[in-house]
């Protein structure tokens, strides 16, 4: 069996895509969120980790383009021409950058580029929330959806205490 890092160049096409299409779920369930994509489209941007620890298999870069139909696809080469956005999320520590995501804390991020597209998705993670519950009714029915995220709530509540008790990277305590 191959070690990690050898199947990473195999495993990160298809995780990505499956961010995308979550991407893409949570952006057409608002119609606002498309409309105010759809005058992007052709622009794109890309989305790095950086500080992201050298003990780790390496995580690519995703690139993204923006639809004519306000969605976004996932692209194989760094988008060219002007307009373009980089978003740089700090993955200094990766646990932390994941236990906040879970509990809704928004990591470090630096972006660069085109000031409309970055107010765009500013907007965008402002205003975008993925209704869990909701989807899961239409898998499991209202009530066990409604219990599983209530269930989720507090364990996003439980993991956001770890996650504000947890070191930085330079050993100091949040």
């Amino acid at each position: 069996m191959p070690p990690l890092p050898a199947l990473t160049p195999l495993l990160m096409p298809a995780l990505q895509d499956r961010l995308v299409l979550l991407i893409n779920h949570v952006v057409s369930r608002e119609p606002i969120a498309a409309r105010r994509l759809q005058p992007l489209a052709g622009r794109g941007l890309v989305v790095h980790l950086a500080g992201w620890p050298g003990l780790l298999p390496a995580v690519p870069d995703l690139m993204l383009g923006v639809t004519p139909a306000g969605l976004f696809e996932r692209l194989e080469a760094a988008p060219a021409g002007n307009g373009g956005l980089r978003i740089e999320i700090d993955a200094s520590n990766p646990a932390r950058l994941a236990l906040g995501a879970l509990s809704g804390e928004a990591p470090g991020v630096n972006v660069q580029g085109d000031a409309g597209f970055a107010g765009e998705m500013h907007w965008l993670m402002d205003n975008l929330r993925w209704d869990i519950e909701d989807d899961l009714a239409g898998i499991v029915g209202p009530l066990p959806a409604r219990q599983l995220a209530q269930f989720g709530r507090a364990l996003r509540r439980t993991l956001s205490g770890l996650a504000q008790r947890m070191p930085t990277p330079s050993g100091s305590a949040a």
